[in-house]
C-alpha cells in the first residue's frame, strides 16, 4: 500500500496494488475516484482536493492505527 501527494495538483492517491490489469475509474464524486479492476479489485482511491479532506479531521495529520496491536502514529501532513 502506499499513499501519494501532488501539491501541484491537490491529488491523493492510496495504492491497494500495482495496476498488473486493465482497470476502469469510477467517479464517486466530485472529490473521489476508485480504480476497480474487472474482477472487482480495487487497485486505488483518488482523492481530489486532496488537502481539504486530508486535513479536514485530526488536526492535519494522517493517522494509521493498527487495531490488534493498539499501536498508533501520527504523522503531520505539512
Amino acid at each position: 500500500m502506499k499513499l501519494t501527494y501532488d501539491p501541484r495538483y491537490n491529488i491523493a492517491y492510496l495504492r491497494l496494488h500495482e495496476k498488473t490489469a486493465r482497470v476502469e475509474t469510477l467517479r464517486l464524486s466530485d472529490e473521489l475516484n476508485v480504480d476497480i479492476a474487472p474482477d472487482g479489485t480495487i487497485y486505488g482511491i483518488e482523492l481530489l482536493n486532496a488537502n481539504h479532506q486530508l486535513r479536514s479531521e485530526d488536526h492535519g495529520n494522517l493517522v494509521i492505527v493498527n487495531e490488534a496491536a493498539g499501536d498508533k502514529r501520527e504523522i503531520p501532513l505539512g
